[in-house]
């Protein structure tokens, strides 16, 4: 997993159409290059769009990710998209576990780990969401609910489940409020995430390799260089700030100078 700290990545979500493409990524690869942008921007557009985009920034700094796959790779599966579908086309970031299919479509963390199973299974990256809603905030249980995530996935894929993937720490109940957590809370959770991770590899004698702890939840050009100072935060995960060209662009400006 060659990444280049900190990652920035743009969830598009249900938005966009070819107009606002072309308005976006025409400029967006023209400012990566004249700018000598080098770390790693990830975007994450409706899947109905992917391929028309790889064609568009095809060797030009960015890549592409999906933001959802179904558990079938073929078959009587209307209006799924697999994981043979995106490798067919150049694509290896899958989203997973965002706090909107959770909740929308009712995807569980038994789910999610499958879904994780599965992309590890065929050698793409996973960007799996994680993180406790305002309820079990309240009542203390933020470390209780990740750990709970976290374990299913290391019951399902081993000891090295987390090898090669992305994590995102995102508390649901900041989510498009436009308030954050405080930075060192931010930086405590990821802290709690990697030393957890660390632990159970310690224990089982395995080794810590190629996975990064990024942070999402009301990101925007106001807040990035203020999240991205802390030391465990690799990166972010956006949402609507990544759809204008002006404000992503700014966003991945600022990431420079952290």
């Amino acid at each position: 997993m060659k990444i280049q700290k900190p990652v920035i990545i743009g969830n598009w979500k249900l938005n966009g159409n070819k107009k606002s493409i072309h308005d976006m990524f025409i400029p967006l690869t023209d400012f990566i290059i004249n700018n000598s942008i080098h770390n790693t921007i990830i975007i994450l557009p409706p899947n109905l769009y992917l391929d028309y985009i790889y064609k568009i920034i095809y060797q030009k700094n960015i890549v592409l990710g999906s933001q959802n796959i179904d558990l079938n790779c073929s078959g009587a599966f209307t209006g799924e998209t697999s994981i043979l579908m995106l490798k067919d086309i150049g694509i290896k970031y899958v989203l997973l576990g965002h706090s909107e299919r959770r909740k929308n479509h009712h995807e569980d963390d038994m789910l999610v780990a499958k879904k994780f199973q599965l992309i590890k299974k065929f050698n793409c990256i996973p960007i799996l969401c994680i993180g406790e809603n305002k309820n079990e905030k309240l009542k203390n249980k933020t470390k209780i609910i990740i750990q709970k995530q976290l374990d299913l996935i290391f019951n399902l894929c081993g000891d090295n489940a987390f090898d090669r993937s992305i994590i995102a720490y995102e508390p649901i109940w900041s989510i498009g409020t436009g308030i954050i957590p405080d930075p060192e809370y931010i930086n405590n959770i990821h802290q709690y995430i990697k030393n957890y991770i660390n632990k159970i590899k310690i224990v089982n004698h395995s080794e810590h390799t190629n996975t990064l702890f990024i942070y999402g939840g009301s990101v925007n050009e106001k807040n990035i260089k203020i999240i991205l100072k802390e030391q465990d935060v690799d990166g972010v995960l956006i949402g609507g700030a990544a759809l204008q060209y002006n404000t992503f662009s700014t966003i991945i400006k600022l990431s420079q100078l952290h």
